[in-house]
C-alpha cells in the first residue's frame, strides 16, 4: 500500500508540488521503523528538583527576589524531605530539604554543600507499563515498586547510571 502511494506521489511530481508531502512521508516512515508501539507514553516535564541547604533562604529567593509563586513547605517523612514547589508557568521547580540525617538529600548536600540540581521529573501516562518496559530494556529503578510522590501520584526513580548521569523521576500523569 505504501509503495503504491509513493509511486503515485512520485509520478505526480512533475504535475504538482508534492515534494513536501513525499519528504514528510519518508521522514515519518524512517522514524517509525523498528519502534514498536508502546503501552505507555512519555509526557511533559513536570518539575526540576533542586536540593537546598537552607529552605527559607531558597524560598525567599524565588518568591521575594524573582517574584515567583511558591507553595507552602510540606514535610514528606516517607521520602525523608520537605518540599516547596515554585510555579514557573510551563513547569515547576521542587525545592528539597532533608528531613533527618538518613534523608537521601542529606547525603547529596554533604557532597554538594551549596545544593544543586537533584533530579528531573517527567510524566508518563502508565507508570506500571513504563517500569516493565524500561526494566526489560535493562534500565534499573531505585525501588522495587512505585511510591506515592509529592503530588499524591505514583512515582519511580530511574538509576542515573542508566540515564546518562541524570536521576530521572517518572510520575504518572
Amino acid at each position: 500500500m505504501a509503495s503504491a502511494v509513493l509511486k503515485v506521489a512520485v509520478a505526480g511530481l512533475s504535475r504538482c508540488s508534492c515534494l513536501p508531502l513525499l519528504r514528510a512521508y519518508s521522514m515519518t516512515s524512517t522514524l517509525q521503523q523498528g519502534v514498536p508501539s508502546s503501552l505507555w507514553k512519555l509526557g511533559r516535564l513536570n518539575h526540576i528538583a533542586i536540593a537546598v541547604p537552607d529552605m527559607e533562604k531558597a524560598t525567599a529567593l524565588y518568591r521575594d527576589v524573582l517574584g515567583a509563586t511558591v507553595s507552602d513547605k510540606v514535610p514528606l517523612p516517607e521520602h525523608g524531605v520537605s518540599t516547596v514547589f515554585v510555579e514557573l508557568g510551563n513547569t515547576k521547580l521542587e525545592l528539597l530539604h532533608p528531613l533527618g540525617e538518613k534523608s537521601p538529600i542529606a547525603g547529596f548536600l554533604q557532597k554538594n554543600k551549596s545544593g544543586g540540581m537533584h533530579h528531573i521529573c517527567i510524566e508518563v501516562d502508565n507508570i506500571n507499563a513504563a517500569i516493565a518496559d524500561l526494566k526489560a530494556k535493562n534500565i534499573r529503578t531505585l525501588s522495587a515498586e512505585p511510591r506515592i510522590g509529592a503530588h499524591g501520584k505514583p512515582v519511580m526513580f530511574l538509576h542515573p547510571k542508566d540515564c546518562d548521569g541524570v536521576l530521572v523521576e517518572l510520575e504518572e500523569a
